[in-house]
This record gives structure tokens, sequence and C-alpha cells, in this order.
């Protein structure tokens, strides 16, 4: 029987190579008064970032540049609002990784709202978005987060009392998404690496909870094989366009698979390593993924947790493995195996390599949220993932 379920609302979607030569007749479906925020000059100054502006240009849109260097952080956000109520502008365009999309929605939302985006943030805020925005258009130029498809923007303060929370409301899903695999052929390996090993910890995490439903689970997998043909290529030759498609189709899925099933451990851990460090979000779950995935099925197989989980981990085997196997265990031992090959593979480091102290662990332990994790895990679960990708 069909499980019961809801299905969050979807941008409206533009994908394929080339199509970001549109973007400025859907600008104009809203004025020609354009916010533009990106990471700044390791875009605007490349010939993809200078051939976007010059389309404006040539037809009357006008442009105010935002910069976002790193994750967005309130000050940023406040900052960016202020200066956007001043102008008055008509759109707001953000052309980047998940941190330039994250902070474009969040300024969309904070562009019609009075204070601080922190009194909204949730867990943290006392305030209710009224669910009021401008105009937003999202362009990825990594293949990662999926936040070109959610109504969720993480708003990040570094520290040791640090935080990464959401700013959240239905209306704040992008009004297009606009995914053009050609912005992402000048990526940096490691950068496709961590972006990579996000979106297919998405896709696996949406598949494997205890949310997900048949319409998420068919996403879920067709966005795994799109993970299982061109991850590997797209890291070892940037340019090859087949594959960096293939992984902007994963990283769009992942983020509505994300939106409606929800995650698991290793993005409990990304939020709470990541917000007292500052370690790329696709780093930590890359370098997570085995040991988490590892840790659930053997507690699974200890007869915690529910079966039907095991059942899955079968089916990603099935899915990632090239050879048969005899039985399903087979299956789940060889998928966990292929999870050792990528890490190796990809040259995922260690938690220690950025500077986390050993007895900051049990902390990062007590703060992380596990609510569509498979299986429940303990304290003791989580110090043995972490203590397993420390070094």
């Amino acid at each position: 029987m069909v499980k019961p379920f809801r299905f969050a609302k979807l941008p409206l979607i533009i994908f394929g190579p080339g199509k970001r030569s549109e973007l400025p007749d859907l600008i104009k479906g809203f004025g020609k008064k354009v916010i533009l925020v990106t990471r700044g000059a390791s875009f605007t100054e490349t010939e993809q970032g200078q051939s976007l502006l010059d389309s404006l240009t040539r037809n009357g849109i006008t442009y105010h540049l935002i910069a976002v260097q790193n994750e967005p952080s309130v000050k940023m956000i406040d900052n960016a609002a202020a200066i956007i109520k001043e102008i008055n502008a008509d759109v707001v365009v953000a052309a980047g990784g998940g941190s330039v999309l994250d902070a474009g929605k969040s300024v969309s939302a904070m562009a019609t709202a009075e204070g601080s985006v922190i009194e909204y943030l949730e867990g943290i805020g006392t305030k209710d978005h009224p669910g009021n925005k401008m105009p937003f258009i999202a362009l990825p130029t990594t293949s990662g987060t999926g936040s070109e498809a959610t109504k969720n923007a993480v708003i990040s303060n570094t520290g040791k009392e640090g935080f990464k929370r959401s700013l959240r409301h239905d209306n704040f899903v992008p009004d297009i998404a606009l995914v053009d695999p050609e912005l992402t052929l000048s990526c940096p390996a490691d950068v496709t690496a961590a972006s990579g090993m996000d979106c297919f910890t998405q896709l696996a995490e949406a598949y494997l909870s205890v949310k997900s439903n048949e319409y998420t689970d068919a996403l879920a997998l067709e966005g795994m094989k799109a993970v299982k043909r061109s991850l590997v290529a797209a890291v070892r030759k940037g340019n090859n366009l087949a594959a960096r498609t293939d992984m902007s189709f994963a990283a769009l899925t992942s983020g509505i698979c994300l939106a409606n099933a929800g995650l698991g451990a290793v993005h409990g851990f990304a939020s709470s390593i990541g917000g007292m460090y500052n370690i790329p979000h696709g780093v930590i779950c890359g370098t997570l993924m085995r040991a988490a995935n590892e840790l659930n099925v053997k507690k699974i197989r200890k007869g915690y947790g529910s079966p039907e989980a095991l059942r899955k981990y079968a089916v990603l085997g099935k899915l990632f493995l090239e050879e048969k196997k005899s039985d399903e265990d087979s299956y789940i031992d060889g998928f966990l195996e292929y999870l050792r090959f990528l890490t190796d593979e990809l040259n995922l480091p260690g938690l220690k390599r950025y500077g986390i102290p050993e007895q900051d662990l049990e902390k990062i332990c007590s703060v992380t949220d596990l609510k569509n994790n498979p299986v429940k895990l303990e304290t003791s679960d989580l110090m043995e993932i972490l203590l397993e990708r420390y070094y």
C-alpha cells in the first residue's frame, strides 16, 4: 500500500546546457532592476560570469552586485537586506553554490521583513516570518545542495557556541530554478568532490529516511543512478559536460528529496560541526558518509530500527555494484565497500585536518539531530562515527 505523504511545491525548473541564455527574458517577467548575488570576482571575472553580465546589459537590465564569500551569516544577510530596501529592485538573482543560493533566498525574504534575520531562524528566533519575499531566481554553479529547489536557507554563525539554522517558509522556494550544467564546468575538482558527496548523501539519506515515500524513493534512485554514472567522472575530468549534466540533475533531485523526506545522521553532523567550525558542508558529508552508514547497518542487523531499511540498503548495493551477489547481505556489504572506495578515490580528509580538538567530539554529538535517521543512534554510536573519520 502507498504511504500517506505530503509533497512540497517546486519552482519552475528550467534544466539543460545553455539554458542560462533565457535569464534576461525570465528577469523581464518581474522587471528590469536586479539584485545579483554571486561569490564575487571568482564568478563575475570568469568568462561565463562576464557573459552573463553582458547579456543583462544588452537587454537593458540594471544590476547591483552583492558578493558572498562564505556561508551566509546573520550580519551578512542583515546588511544585504538593508541595501536592497534602499535600491527598490524588482527581483533577486543568485548565481553560485549552495551558500550563494541560500544568501539570495534569505535576502529575497528579508527585503520585505522588519528586524534581523536571527529573529526568524528556527530554534533561535521568536518571530514567524509572514512569507512575503521578492521574486527569486536561482542559478546553481555547483552540484551539491539542491537549494534551488528548497524552501529553506541555512544561516551560520561559526564558533564554539555557533549555529547553523534555517530560515524557512513554503513561499521561500525559488520562483525559478535555472539549472545550466555548463555553469559547473569550471568548478574545481575538490569542490566537485565535496559538493557531489553532499548531493549523494542527501539522496541516500532521503531514500533511507523514516519519512520517505514512494515519490521520494523514485526520485532518489534516479538521482543516485546519475551519481553512479558521473560523480567520479566529473571529478576526474571537469570539462566532461555529460558528467556535469548528470551531477546537476542529481543535485536538483537531492534538493527535492530532502525537502520531502528529510535527512539522517550525516546531515545532523553537518549542522552541528558546521556551526562550530569553518569546514565546507560537503566535506563533512563526504567524509562521514561511509562511517555513518556502516554504523546504521550494524545497528539494524542487531535488531534496532526497521528491517525495511536493510532491504533499501540492498537495493543501493544492486544499484552501485557491477557484479551480481548471491544474497541481500552481500549487496549491503558491497554498497558499504563502494562508499569506502569513494572516500579513498575522492581523497576525503579526516576531521582533525580542520582543527577540531578531540575533546570537542562529545559536545558535537550532544547537539546532533537524528530525527529522520533509519535507526536510533546513541551518543556512543555517534562518537564511533566521528572517531572513525577523525584522523
